[in-house]
């Protein structure tokens, strides 16, 4: 049995202990626990590492080291101890995100050997909701896109996630991961988007989903249809097909410096309830 305290890659016989630790804040986790549930915790399969730390035998902690590093439930004795473990493997992810005051603790420890960063967003509010707010009509032309519009929701996710992370996606490998990325969200009828003379006008991704919580993610307008109040009709109408197909809460999280996304979301029904923070490399 193990005793005090020590830290270890989980394996798959791990995977109830990891699941409870995960599902003890739904909202919070639903990245990681969407992932653990669909692949569970095979490295190969989770397409990264799931560090355990366990204190007196009973596993406390996670941390998900793949392609995003993710304390999870992560208190101050188990970051300093996934610090070790991330400074002896090197760095291999492309961002630190989770918890604010978990993660910028890990980044404080991990700052003279990993750092620079390429940028740092501290404060980044966690908003949720359980029911749409009245008075904003869900937009009647939001729907999901079909397998075979790749051709026309690929240049939508690409300019959102170039504007929003400051890199294009389609740098390093071509874009495969990224395109083999959205393939899967629009295969899972988790990619809405309204759509006007083949040319996406509003999009957004239900990213991670599990039976407790759903997390919406990838929100963009199109430049010349900006300040027409469509991504609040459109987030109204993605909510709509969040609350009734996947899950019963709805969370996101948004740069606290984007004040008229966050003013959108509260009219929507949003509320915030904690704060993110993230680690760009």
């Amino acid at each position: 049995m193990l005793t005090h305290t020590t830290t270890r890659v989980l394996e798959p016989g791990d995977l109830g202990a990891a699941l409870a630790v995960l599902e003890s804040e739904p909202v919070a986790n639903a990245f990681v626990t969407a992932r653990v549930q669909a692949a569970g915790l095979d490295p190969w399969r989770l397409g990264g590492e799931m560090w355990g730390w366990y204190t007196e035998g009973r596993l406390r902690s996670l941390c998900y080291a793949g392609a995003n590093l993710v304390p999870i439930c992560a208190t101050p004795d188990a970051v300093r101890a996934f610090a070790d473990r991330a400074r002896r493997t090197g760095r291999r992810c492309s961002s630190i995100v989770g918890p604010a005051e978990p993660t910028a603790h890990l980044w404080r420890l991990l700052e003279p050997s990993w750092g620079p960063a390429r940028d740092v967003r501290p404060s980044q509010p966690l908003m949720v909701t359980e029911q749409p707010a009245p008075g904003i009509e869900p937009d009647p032309l939001v729907r999901r896109i079909r397998k075979d519009e790749m051709d026309v929701i690929m240049p939508a996710c690409v300019a959102m996630f170039t504007e929003e992370v400051g890199v294009s996606p389609m740098a390093g490998d071509g874009g495969l991961l990224y395109q083999a990325r959205v393939a899967e969200l629009v295969a899972a009828g988790r990619s809405f988007a309204r759509v006007e003379d083949g040319q996406v006008i509003f999009k957004a991704e239900i990213g991670a989903a599990t039976p407790q919580a759903c997390q919406i993610q990838g929100v963009w307008v199109a430049p010349e249809h900006r300040g027409r109040g469509l991504s609040e009709t459109g987030m109204a109408a993605v909510l709509r097909y969040a609350l009734a197909d996947v899950a019963p809460v709805v969370s996101l999280y948004v740069n606290d410096y984007n004040t008229p996304a966050r003013a959108a979301y509260r009219r929507v029904g949003f509320r915030e309830v904690g704060t993110f923070m993230s680690v760009l490399f």
